[in-house]
């Protein structure tokens, strides 16, 4: 299984890529993108951005 959250993004396609949790693009091996990650009610949350505006700019 091919890791869409590998620091390197290799061998990610856009097809299994992560999206914007703001803008909705496809990250595909882009050196600006960032993940937040959280704890909600016991779960892990991750969530992907494609650069430092759009993660600042996230209203969720």
């Amino acid at each position: 299984m091919v890791d869409p959250t590998s620091s390197l993004g290799d061998d990610v396609d856009e097809e299994n890529a992560p999206e914007c949790a703001t803008c909705g693009e496809k990250i595909v091996r882009s050196p600006t993108h960032r993940v937040v990650t959280r704890v909600e009610d016991g779960t892990v949350q991750h969530r992907h951005f494609c650069d430092d505006d759009c993660r600042d700019g996230y209203a969720g």
